[in-house]
């Protein structure tokens, strides 16, 4: 029954109405802001998206208890009380009671305000303003909108209902599953299941809290993808990213740009990070760096298989291994790295094929090399060589003590031998079975030869050489100064002969196994990643 009512006798209706104004002129505030973002955003989405205005707009059906008529609202304007329900096109709304403008084709809705969409979206609010032209619904005021697999509450949605797109400025609380999403704005895009939150988002799940800029969540698949700076906090890491995406079902995750992985005992970074929370289980690719804390120890490289939980890695590409002493880090080079805890949990590392070495004062060449954290050891393998500003350091097995993060002792087991060079044609060499190399201040001062001790010195007057002194004894003390030879001390049976420079026979000019290899040496930290 439709009723012309005066002024008069509705005054009590227009009070229920007077808090309206305040959502009318949010809606003004919010349509200024956020229109622009809006288009470029279903640009971005959907570029291909139907033009509403171009649509032949449907008449609002619509029904209720009483269905007042007056003329002092607006020409055309009814007020519909108890039990009120619209229809439009494949949606539903139900209210209390509302005002329904048949020239606009548009209504305003009060307590209880209800939307059906297809029954795949379901929209709850105190206020509502719908126009029919082009579909657009603003609920304001306690707002709930839920479908399948997510439920949201805010103060103020609009919602396009013929592109089935939601949208908030003004702060909104979303649960999906085990995880609570919250965000000062956002669109939800019902057609592809997804969310896209901007500005101050937080994504809490009972095993860590995500924080970002900007994050497209998908409601089916539980995937959360980034497009700005993005924390990921737990108890057991602290990941970082600029883009990717995390899975929050599986807890499998892609980090991009600037991506890092931080828990206690080191940090990972590198241009692409594929983790796995549940297995610890990750690989990196390209710019890796992998900062062991507790070890004073980075691996690079530019491909990685490391595991948080086992603390075990596998870097090749440019693999790179630096350990950082006082001022002058050690930088080593391999084909292979591979970093795994010994029993006792310290770390150890193994470095295979074609492994070089540099310091400013030292550096090397061999074919594998194994390092220690437990007892700070170098341990070279197969061939290595190792020069010491004009020394050259040889043997079939060496060890470089590092104490205090600087090198004190070198240890050469098997064919030791070291070549000084005196001049183009002419090396100063000391053969022995073993070898112990002293440094102070990352200088070599003292040698000690164990086990048929050789050398052959070039006795020089003033700059000139004037012999040769060949000598033997079964042990030596040889002492430096400036990295030269200042004074060789023999004990046990010691023989030494003199040769003037013209007189030595030329086979004794060189001790067996004797091999100068300055060619090979790395001059400069880059050349350690040529062979």
């Amino acid at each position: 029954m439709i009723r012309d009512v005066s002024t008069k006798s509705f005054q009590k209706y227009k009070t229920r109405i007077r808090g309206s104004d305040q959502y009318i002129m949010m809606d003004k505030i919010l349509a200024q802001t956020t229109n622009f973002l809006l288009l470029v955003l279903l640009t971005w989405i959907n570029p291909f998206h139907e033009n509403t205005a171009a649509q032949q707009p449907q008449k609002i059906e619509y029904d209720a208890d009483d269905i007042l008529y007056d003329r002092d609202i607006a020409s055309g304007a009814y007020r519909l009380i108890n039990n009120v329900v619209f229809r439009h096109k494949n949606t539903t709304m139900y209210c209390d009671s509302a005002y329904f403008y048949a020239a606009e084709n548009s209504l305003e809705a009060f307590e209880n305000v209800y939307i059906n969409q297809g029954d795949s979206v379901f929209i709850y609010g105190d206020y509502l303003h719908y126009d029919g032209n082009s579909r657009l619904a603003k609920i304001r005021k306690n707002v709930r909108m839920s479908s399948s697999t997510t439920r949201l509450t805010s103060q103020a949605v609009d919602y396009d209902l013929h592109r089935n797109i939601g949208y908030y400025t003004s702060h909104a609380d979303i649960v999906s599953g085990e995880n609570e999403l919250r965000s000062r704005l956002g669109y939800y895009y019902s057609r592809q299941d997804l969310y896209l939150f901007r500005d101050s988002v937080v994504v809490e799940n009972p095993e860590y809290t995500i924080y970002s800029d900007t994050m497209k969540y998908n409601t089916l698949t539980n995937i959360a993808f980034f497009i700005g700076p993005t924390q990921i906090i737990s108890d057991s890491n602290d990941i970082y990213c600029e883009s990717g995406w995390y899975n929050t079902e599986t807890n499998i995750s892609l980090l991009k740009k600037n991506a890092s992985i931080e828990n206690r005992t080191q940090t990972l970074t590198g241009d692409s990070l594929y983790y796995e929370r549940e297995t610890g289980f990750g690989e990196a690719y390209s710019n890796i760096e992998l900062i062991d804390k507790e070890q004073n120890v980075v691996l690079k490289g530019h491909y990685a298989r490391v595991n948080e939980k086992t603390e075990t890695a596998l870097l090749t590409d440019s693999a790179l291994f630096i350990y950082i002493t006082d001022n002058d880090s050690v930088f080593v080079h391999a084909d292979t790295l591979r970093s795994e805890p010994d029993s006792l949990g310290k770390k150890e590392f193994r470095l295979y094929y074609k492994v070089k070495l540099f310091k400013s004062n030292l550096q090397g060449k061999c074919d594998s090399m194994f390092y220690s954290s437990s007892d700070s050891v170098l341990r070279m393998f197969y061939e290595p060589v190792l020069w010491s500003d004009e020394n050259q350091l040889s043997a079939e097995y060496i060890e470089i003590w590092i104490r205090n993060k600087q090198v004190s002792q070198l240890h050469m087991q098997n064919t030791a031998f070291i070549i000084n060079q005196e001049d183009s044609t002419y090396f100063n060499q000391i053969k022995g079975k073993k070898m112990i190399c002293f440094f102070r201040d990352n200088d070599l001062y003292r040698i000690n030869v164990f086990g048929n001790g050789q050398t052959i010195y070039f006795a020089k007057d003033k700059e000139d050489i004037i012999g040769v002194n060949k000598a033997e004894s079964s042990d030596l003390v040889i002492y430096l100064e400036n990295e030269k030879v200042e004074e060789i001390t023999f004990i046990n049976k010691p023989s030494a002969t003199l040769y003037p420079l013209d007189m030595i026979p030329q086979q004794d000019m060189e001790l067996k196994d004797f091999k100068w290899q300055s060619h090979i040496r790395p001059i400069k930290m880059e050349d350690i990643f040529r062979w």
